[in-house]
């Protein structure tokens, strides 16, 4: 991959959004590959014994780490496209051995990047994977991904902060992934990737149901592996001994989509959501109507209308088909607006709850009782300078300051751009008013 290329997409400077709040949003809004969609697939490619072409890959920064993770393992990866447009086409070709170490360094960046452990330990037969970081909000284990690659004939240990996987021979098996708070959609992934390479059939019980499993399951068929179920609770996976290449292109980002819609709720106007796909939705149409916000659902499109008064929600989060965790934080930035009080409890990462802190800077007022968020809304809002926790949580105080009186500076911005590409121009084409500056608190 070009050395510029890799430079711009993990751009480490120190940057700061400034907002000036109070605009009404208005116009089309185009929605980018999938980042969830994509980090699987990209690690999928590992699999493969001749090249992969990936297209509409969002130029975010944890592509960009997933992409230097690859290149560290030895595999070929060439981008074509600009960083600054919404999609690139990547190149990826992993002929011959590869690496078997993703190191700390690499992988401490992005929990996504625990995918590389099923495809590596398929093509090699030995894997040596850091335990993951990613963004803060809350304990999210391995565990179940090692029960799934266990099941499949791996011995694994977990030594100095790495989890190191070995099999001489994969065996397809059945394996139950639902845990304590639902299924793991990394943890299906995982196996569904290693399961490929395995000799016979796997089944994967409790599997995730998200769209993003459904689009590792469409790659992998393209690489010539019978897949079943997916999208269920029961995915069936037949092994193959040798995966051919393809050309693929990603699937639209529905947090993103999901991100822009609540935000037309919040500061429209009128706003139209295009390029995405409205049936991985239904849970957010839903809570649309209970706050009285109307919009209207097309093929690929949403429009969404502001309204001057919301009706407060009661709302929880749950696995796919059930309101997404990932639009949890933006949801939260709505409800602020919203006459009375509101609910959400958070059932996927009850500690999911960092940007409330930052959302009361603003004038909000929220509290927390255990898993719930309660919301007295309806309160004006006052710019301020706050600090994004992680990626979602750094959303809604974007859309918060669109809303607040003054001017709101938000810190660590770089959490947005591991998951939004160009958001702060998206929203400035939409009539907000946003600058991405040089940082000088240097936080």
């Amino acid at each position: 991959m070009p050395a510029a290329t890799i430079s711009r997409m993990g751009n480490t400077q120190v940057q700061q959004l400034e907002i000036h709040g109070g605009k009404v949003l208005n116009g089309t809004v185009e929605i980018s590959g999938s980042k969830n969609g994509s980090l699987p697939i990209l690690f999928a490619s590992i699999l493969a014994e001749e090249p992969v072409t990936l297209r509409n890959v969002p130029p975010l920064s944890d592509i960009h780490t997933t992409l230097k993770i690859l290149s560290e393992l030895g595999l070929s990866v060439e981008s074509q496209g600009e960083v600054d447009a919404d999609g690139l086409t990547i190149r990826i070709a992993a002929a011959g051995e590869l690496e078997a170490t993703a190191p700390y360094d690499m992988v401490r960046r992005m929990r996504a990047s625990i995918c590389c452990l099923g495809p590596l330990l398929a093509r090699q037969g030995r894997a040596r994977v850091s335990l993951p970081g990613g963004c803060a909000i809350g304990d999210r284990p391995v565990d179940l991904h090692l029960k799934g690659l266990r099941a499949l004939g791996a011995d694994i240990r977990i030594e100095h902060g790495y989890i190191e996987a070995r099999a001489d021979r994969l065996v397809g098996a059945t394996t139950y992934l639902s845990g304590p708070f639902g299924p793991t959609v990394l943890g299906t992934a995982n196996v569904m990737m290693a399961a490929s390479r395995a000799e016979g059939v796997t089944t994967i019980e409790g599997a995730a149901c998200e769209p993003e499993i459904r689009g590792l399951a469409r790659f992998l068929q393209a690489l010539g592996v019978p897949v079943e179920g997916a999208g269920t609770h029961q995915v069936r996976i037949e092994g193959q001994p040798n995966l051919r290449g393809a050309d693929f292109t990603m699937p639209p980002d529905r947090i993103e989509a999901g991100t822009y819609i609540l935000t037309g709720a919040l500061a429209g106007g009128e706003i139209r959501v295009e390029g995405c796909d409205p049936s991985e939705l239904r849970s957010l149409f839903d809570v649309l109507e209970r706050m009285g916000v109307p919009h209207e659902i097309g093929e690929d499109y949403v429009i969404v209308t502001g309204v001057p008064r919301l009706k407060p929600v009661d709302v929880a989060t749950l696995p796919f088909p059930g309101f997404p965790t990932d639009l949890q934080a933006q949801l939260m930035a709505v409800l602020t607006r919203a006459q009375g009080i509101g609910l959400i409890t958070e059932k996927v990462y009850p500690d999911r709850f960092m940007h409330v802190a930052e959302l009361n800077r603003l004038g909000a007022r929220i509290r927390k009782e255990g898993p719930t968020a309660i919301i007295d809304g309806g309160h004006r809002l006052s710019g301020a300078d706050v600090m994004a926790s992680d990626l979602r949580a750094s959303a809604s105080l974007v859309m918060a300051g669109l809303i607040a009186e003054g001017t709101t500076r938000i810190h660590r911005i770089y959490h947005l751009d591991r998951g939004y590409v160009n958001m702060e121009k998206k929203l400035n084409r939409l009539g907000a008013k946003i600058e991405r500056i040089h940082d000088e608190s240097g936080v």
